[in-house]
């Protein structure tokens, strides 16, 4: 699921706000509530967060019977908080809610819109909205330009090879900014860029994904999905007269399979009927299926005391790559919820629930097994499937074995609430296993598979042995915004970890500032020996800012590429952690598009490298991280 505890601040006060709950949040004092508003409220021009505008009493009366988490197929008001503007005001004027939206006049689906996004609805001829310019007749996709099967999707190690990568250790340093292109409208950039048929595919804030050229920015095609696309894009290459794929999820729990080569949807799935879910982690793919994790924002829907919670399970799903038609269902749960007790205040409590998906699932063919992690439990009773790696039968979804490393773990959003009876009776700790998992070759010809959790440990398990636990090593602090968050990398038996280990926190507790390593560390696969750690000083010129690394990173010979928090990109040497290259993705720069193109925080995606080039997103934009609308191409220039 998306690192719900990042995000569950900046969703709290719309949740409590729609529900007329007067729960107040722990997590700040007053005076420093009041600033964060006071900041958001200034960055937008007006107060898009006054319960009284409007919009909100539009909503209360014509969709909150629908969208409080009863309707199984209408997303829950976080979510919808979660998209912009001008996607809420076109289901409402032309889209699925068409019919819903006939009964408001033109601007009274403007003010629904903008009181759910919290921001102004741009009109659509302005300058904000202008997007790459189209491809001359000149510039085509080239269809025999398969992609390279590396990174999410592919594989998990997130390794690219010289071949492909097209960058040595020693060009790494020259790299200079290539072009940029800015997401209209955007604060938030999080989807893992692919490379393939000469050109670069991603997808934004918006929901819009699009296919560029590598060399000049120019654009292909566009697609437009439902709402922003959260997951990588993966790039599947033609085969048995389906023609080649980009195949990606949105957070509203929508995955898709569009034509790479013309941007037309092949098909279309939901991935979970539950009015919280989502996806997150990018879809894994092999020749004849796509695999899917699905995780959930129940989480934060817990923070209303009024809601029931919960209900969501999470699963992994097998879809065949031709048609879309779902193949098998493996729940992280076996058993459905049930009542387990009515809170003090009247609301019931269903359980075991929770243990949600939140990474790119990892393919092992040799086994004929998907290894997925799984967050925590939402409710009481913790069972044995949250904070725990599950190995699934890839043909049949049949569970073969799993592995918990922290028992006892169920915590939502209602734990940073005061007094909230949501809250489970363990409170946490929040401990999930979100990255995904990398199976490593050793030298003596066995494997292991690498795990690393939000307590900042690194895991060695068996996959010949049911996972058996052959080391384990703590490289970060660890808390519910620490230890490992999106992704590990590996080349050959060297393992990198990025470590986010945050020092201010969400929920309330105090946290050793002493003990954090934010940064990097690179440990030995065969034995979790530590060969160097690179702990990030804390350089930052903002206000709300941290040094670590919370998303993925990706390795390429003797050299690995991290995005950290602090809005810089920087590239690591294999042999000792000393940083080779960085660029301040945060200091703007004119895009390709004509507007200014700014980076911010990093979490999520990491780079993508092909040909020469590396590929980044950048921009966060939840939890006092910085936003940014910057997708941004590096090379080294050539030289005349």
């Amino acid at each position: 699921m998306i690192n719900r505890s990042v995000l569950a601040l900046a969703l709290i006060i719309t949740i409590v706000a729609c529900n007329h709950s007067d729960t107040t949040t722990r997590a700040e004092p007053p005076e420093v509530k009041a600033a964060q508003l006071g900041e958001r409220a200034v960055s937008r021009g007006q107060d898009l967060d006054n319960p009284a505008r409007p919009g909100a009493a539009l909503y209360d009366q014509h969709c909150s019977h629908c969208h409080n988490g009863a309707v199984s197929k209408a997303p829950h008001l976080h979510w919808l908080a979660m998209m912009s503007p001008q996607k809420i005001f076109n289901a409402l004027d032309t889209g699925l809610m068409k019919t819903q939206g006939a009964a408001l006049s033109s601007d009274q689906r403007r003010q629904i819109a903008e009181y759910l996004s919290r921001r102004k609805l741009v009109d659509s001829s302005s300058e904000q909205v202008a997007y790459a310019p189209q491809c001359s007749a000149s510039i085509k996709l080239n269809p025999d330009a398969s992609p390279p099967k590396t990174g999410w999707g592919h594989d998990t190690s997130r390794f690219i090879a010289a071949e492909v990568a097209g960058l040595t250790e020693n060009d790494v340093p020259k790299l200079q900014l290539k072009w940029a292109y800015a997401f209209p409208g955007a604060r938030r950039a999080r989807s893992q860029p692919a490379v393939g048929y000469g050109a670069v595919f991603v997808g934004s804030e918006d929901g819009t994904v699009y296919s560029l050229d590598i060399e000049t920015g120019c654009s292909h095609w566009r697609f437009d999905a439902s709402a922003e696309v959260r997951t990588g894009i993966v790039l599947a290459a033609g085969s048995g007269g389906r023609p080649p794929l980009a195949v990606f999820g949105d957070v509203m729990a929508n995955m898709y399979a569009v034509n790479a080569l013309t941007g037309e949807l092949v098909w279309r799935l939901r991935a979970d009927e539950h009015p919280s879910a989502t996806l997150t982690g990018t879809p894994a793919v092999t020749e004849e299926v796509a695999y899917a994790s699905v995780s959930s924002l129940e989480v934060v829907a817990a923070g209303n005391p009024g809601y029931e919670c919960c209900s969501f399970r999470g699963n992994v799903i097998a879809v065949d790559l031709a048609t879309g038609k779902l193949r098998w269902r493996h729940y992280t749960i076996p058993e459905e919820p049930s009542l387990v007790k009515v809170t003090r205040v009247g609301t019931k409590v269903l359980g075991p629930s929770g243990a949600p998906s939140w990474g790119s699932p990892a393919v092992d063919r040799k086994r004929n097994v998907l290894y997925i992690g799984t967050g925590e439990n939402y409710s009481s009773p913790a069972d044995g499937n949250s904070d725990a790696i599950i190995a699934v039968n890839l043909t049949t979804g049949e569970r073969v074995w799993q592995h918990q490393s922290i028992s006892g773990d169920a915590w939502n959003t209602a734990c940073q609430l005061e007094d909230n009876p949501n809250c489970p009776i363990e409170k946490g700790p929040d401990f999930d296993y979100g990255a995904s998992m990398i199976l490593v070759d050793l030298a003596n010809g066995k494997q292991v598979l690498v795990a690393g959790s939000k307590n900042g440990m690194v895991s060695g398990l068996d996959p010949d042995d049911d996972g058996r636990l052959l080391w384990q090593k703590k490289v970060g602090r660890g808390s519910i915004q620490g230890g490992v968050h999106f992704g590990m990398a590996a080349e050959g038996s060297t393992v990198y970890v990025p470590i986010n280990d945050m020092n201010h926190s969400n929920d309330g507790s105090v946290l050793d500032e002493a003990a954090a390593r934010p940064g990097v560390s690179a440990i030995n696969a065969a034995n979790g020996e530590v060969l160097w750690a690179h702990v990030q000083p804390d350089i930052c010129d903002l206000k709300y800012c941290d040094p670590g690394v919370s998303a993925a990173v990706t390795a390429i010979p003797g050299v690995l590429f991290a995005g950290h928090l602090d809005g810089f990109i920087r590239a690591y040497a294999k042999a000792d952690g000393r940083v080779l290259w960085k660029y301040d993705t945060k200091a703007p720069v004119t895009a390709i598009n004509g507007l200014m193109a700014k980076g911010g925080s990093m979490s999520g995606p990491g780079a993508t490298v092909a040909g020469g080039h590396v590929f980044i997103n950048s921009g966060y934009g939840y939890s006092l991280h910085e936003p940014g609308n910057m997708f941004a191409v590096f090379a080294v220039p050539e030289t005349k």
